[in-house]
């Protein structure tokens, strides 16, 4: 099963980032070393309102995420929270890749969500990617699941380092290693 990890913070060695280094650990652990790590640092799709991203026309960074969407059959999407939100980089990106030039990117995936707080947060992203995710399953009519076990990372930068070893205690680890579990368990039931 091809796995792509998606740091959709646009900030530079964010907690998001650390976590999706983290779960590219575990998932070589588990003989998923080709899983794809990416992030939205180099973030610059136009917001929704100001113009369409075009197939034909895209940056590199588009080319990059589209492809590694598009080649993922399990895509964990991990998001940042921002005082009770996630941030809107990945609300617009979603918005701007949910039609049917790239609804594609929406079909014969299984998706699991992640949100990341340095406090006791990280529900919110998950919830509000969840009920995005399926929306845009939904409207453009294609096979897909969400999966419905979420991930809530508090305290992050106490869990994890930068180079995504976990440093913090063991119900974090513990907690993560379950996520990580159940995400394949999904991907491998849907994937059969």
């Amino acid at each position: 099963m091809k796995i792509a990890i998606i740091s959709t913070s646009p900030r530079k060695k964010s907690n998001s980032y650390r976590v999706a280094l983290a779960i590219a650990r575990i998932l070589a652990q588990k003989g998923f070393a080709e899983a794809v790590v990416t992030t939205f640092e180099n973030y610059d799709f136009p917001m929704v309102g100001d113009g369409d991203l075009q197939a034909d026309q895209l940056s590199p960074f588009q080319s990059q995420l589209i492809k590694v969407w598009e080649e993922a059959q399990l895509i964990i999407l991990i998001a940042p929270e921002y005082n009770w939100v996630t941030s809107g980089e990945v609300i617009n990106a979603i918005h701007q890749l949910g039609n049917k030039q790239f609804g594609h990117l929406f079909h014969e995936k299984v998706f699991a969500l992640c949100g990341v707080s340095n406090g006791r947060g990280g529900r919110q992203p998950a919830l509000l990617l969840t009920t995005l995710v399926n929306k845009m399953i939904s409207f453009l009519n294609k096979d897909s699941v969400v999966s419905p076990r979420i991930y809530e990372s508090h305290e992050t930068d106490h869990q994890v380092d930068e180079e995504g070893n976990l440093i913090g205690n063991e119900i974090y680890q513990k907690t993560l290693g379950a996520f990580v579990d159940y995400s394949l368990k999904v991907g491998q039931r849907w994937f059969r």
